[in-house]
C-alpha cells in the first residue's frame, strides 16, 4: 500500500499515581504517536520513548528528530509491502529502536485493517485472554508498599513486580511475602546494581521469586552470566535485550533463564516475535514487558503476548492502572481470573478518541498530502 500522509502527535499525560524506580519518579508520561494513512486507511502506532533518558538513551526528543529526518522518508508517498520490508528499508538507521518500532505499529495497524483481520491472528497468536501482573513502583516504607499490593490485589491481579533498588530491596521482599506467601512475585532492579553490589541481593533466592529482573548494567551481558551463576532464582533481561542477536547471544553465555519482550525496546512487533521464537525454540519462557502505554500500546502489548511462548504473566495491566483517561475510546479491564482480552477488530483493534488526543498534545506535526 501506498503511505499518503504521516502525523507525529507529542503528548505528555497525567499519571493517576506517580511511578518511582531505581531512576526516577514521575507523575506524567509522554510519548510520540504516529497517525499513518494510506489509500483511505488510517493506522496507529507508539514510540515509547520518554521524555528523560532514564530507562533509556532515546527519548522523545532525539525519536523526533530520527522519525522526521530519516525513517518516514523512507515510507512516506511510497508502496510498502509489510512490516518486514519496512525493517529492511531502514536497516541503515543504527539503533533508535523506539522510533522504529513506533513506525512499524502503524503499519501493522494498516496491515489488519487492509486484510480485516486483527493483529494477534496476523502474528500467529493463540489467545484471546492473557496473563498480566502488576508493577508495583518504590513506596515509602515496606509497611506503605504491603498496603499497595493489597489494593492491587484487591483489584484481581495475581501477580506483581515490585520495584527495587539498593537498600530497599530485601526487606521489601521479605514484608510482602510475610504477608502473601503464595503470591506469583518478581523484582526489577532497571540496572541499578553493579556485579559487586549485587551481591545484597543473594537473600531473594530464599523467598520464591519468579525472577530477578535487569539487575545489572543495560549493556552488559558478560556480568549477568557471571551473576546468574551465583542465584537459584532465574535473571531475566530487559534493557540489555534490543535486538535478536542481543537475545541470542544472552541464551548462548547462561546471561538469563527468562528473557522480557518490549515491542518498543526491541525495534518493532516484528523483532519481538523473532525474540519470542527464539527463545520458544530453546524452550526459554517469555513475557511482555510494559511501558506505561496508552491504548494504542496496550493493544499491541496484548497481540504479541497471544502467542504461545508467553507463558509468564505481563506488565500489562488495565487502563486505569495508570490513566483516568486515555487517547483510545477502548478501556482495557482486568477481568476475574487476572486476564485482559485481547482486541479482536481488524488492526490494532482500537479507535482514536479526538478530544482527548487534542487533550494531552503538545505539538504535531503532519507530513505529506
Amino acid at each position: 500500500m501506498k503511505i499518503d500522509q504521516i502525523t507525529l502527535y507529542y503528548l505528555r499525560m497525567p499519571l493517576v499515581a506517580p511511578f518511582e524506580t531505581s531512576f526516577g519518579r514521575v507523575d506524567t508520561r509522554d510519548c510520540i504517536l504516529i497517525e499513518a494513512k494510506a489509500e483511505g486507511l488510517v493506522g496507529w502506532g507508539e514510540c515509547v520513548a520518554d521524555r528523560d533518558p532514564g530507562y533509556a538513551w532515546e527519548t522523545c526528543g532525539t525519536a523526533w528528530h530520527i522519525l522526521t529526518e530519516f525513517l518516514l522518508p523512507e515510507i512516506l508517498g511510497k508502496e510498502i509491502r509489510d512490516a518486514a520490508e519496512f525493517q529492511q528499508r531502514v536497516a541503515h538507521v543504527r539503533g533508535h529502536q523506539m522510533a522504529k518500532a513506533g513506525v512499524e505499529m502503524a503499519l501493522w495497524d494498516l496491515q489488519g485493517q487492509a486484510q480485516g483481520s486483527p493483529l494477534y491472528q496476523l502474528l500467529g497468536g493463540s489467545r484471546t485472554r492473557v496473563d498480566v501482573g502488576v508493577s508495583v513502583g518504590l513506596q515509602e516504607s515496606p509497611e506503605a508498599l504491603v498496603r499497595t499490593v493489597d489494593a492491587y490485589l484487591s483489584q484481581g491481579y495475581r501477580r506483581v513486580k515490585l520495584k527495587i533498588k539498593p537498600g530497599r530491596d530485601v526487606s521489601e521482599v521479605q514484608a510482602v511475602r510475610e504477608r502473601y506467601p503464595d503470591l506469583r512475585l518478581q523484582v526489577d532492579a532497571n540496572s541499578a546494581y553493579t556485579l559487586d553490589t549485587a551481591a545484597s541481593l543473594l537473600p531473594l533466592d530464599d523467598y520464591d521469586l519468579l525472577l530477578i529482573e535487569q539487575p545489572l548494567a543495560e549493556d552488559d551481558l558478560w556480568d549477568h552470566a557471571k551473576l546468574q551463576e551465583g542465584f537459584r532464582t532465574p535473571l531475566c533481561l530487559d534493557e540489555s535485550i534490543t535486538a535478536p542477536r542481543h537475545a541470542r547471544q544472552a541464551l548462548e553465555m547462561g546471561a538469563c533463564r527468562i528473557v522480557n519482550i518490549k515491542q518498543g525496546r526491541v525495534g518493532g512487533i516484528s523483532q519481538g516475535v523473532a525474540i519470542h521464537d527464539l527463545c520458544q525454540a530453546q524452550d526459554v519462557p517469555v513475557w511482555c514487558g510494559g511501558m506505561l502505554e496508552t491504548g494504542i500500546g496496550r493493544a499491541a502489548n496484548l497481540a504479541l503476548a497471544s502467542l504461545p511462548n508467553f507463558t509468564l504473566p505481563g506488565d500489562i495491566s488495565a487502563t486505569e492502572r495508570y490513566y483516568a483517561q486515555d487517547i483510545t475510546h477502548e478501556r482495557f479491564s482486568l477481568n476475574p481470573d487476572s486476564t485482559i482480552n485481547v482486541p479482536e477488530g481488524p488492526g490494532l483493534g482500537v479507535t482514536i478518541d479526538r478530544e482527548a488526543l487534542e487533550c494531552f498534545t503538545l505539538k504535531h506535526l503532519t507530513l505529506g498530502s
